[in-house]
């Protein structure tokens, strides 16, 4: 078996809910470390501000600041120097705007303009709309992952193609989607 057919297997394996949420932020940040580190940079895990009230699930730094690779472009576009990744495995409780609000709230000038929610369902209709809003207010960008998109990229990665490239497909696609 592979590195990224085990990493898939195991994905899928967790339950979701509450009794799965610690393996399922645990096994998404190991995949995440497989497909981007390098060029991003090992993450930060549950990083605190100083005061203590906000607590981020996962920031990779992005040192990639020059060139011309994908993660590069998201440095230079988006400003995006420090990559916020959220983990959402909800079961019957539905991902919506105030998650995604949350989220915004995480995002600051130093950091950038790039989040991405990574999660084991799609957001509801109301957090599309919130991010929309958004982007549109604040011009940050906040991706919706779920478990599919990143059992894609890890078969992207193990057919020896760069799984970054799908990142920049999404950030296209929801430029395009947004009104």
């Amino acid at each position: 078996m592979t590195v990224e057919a085990d990493l898939v297997a195991r994905l899928n394996a967790v339950p979701a809910g509450h009794a799965g949420w610690v393996d399922f932020e645990n096994i998404c940040i190991e995949i995440l470390q497989h497909l981007f580190v390098p060029p991003l940079a090992k993450p930060k895990v549950q990083p605190r501000t100083y005061s203590g009230i906000d607590r981020r699930d996962a920031v990779f730094p992005n040192r990639e600041d020059i060139g011309t690779g994908v993660w590069a472009r998201i440095y230079r576009e988006l400003e995006a120097r420090l990559i916020l990744f959220e983990f959402k495995n909800y079961d019957a409780t539905e991902i919506g705007k105030d998650e995604i609000n949350q989220t915004r709230n995480y995002l600051n000038a130093a950091m950038g303009r790039l989040a991405i929610v990574c999660s084991n369902k799609l957001p509801n209709d109301q957090a599309h709309i919130k991010r929309n809003t958004i982007y549109s207010e604040e011009k940050k960008v906040i991706l919706f992952l779920t478990k599919d998109k990143l059992e894609e990229m890890l078969f992207i990665k193990e057919r020896g193609d760069d799984p970054s490239d799908l990142m920049m497909d999404e950030i296209e696609w929801f430029y395009l989607q947004h009104e």
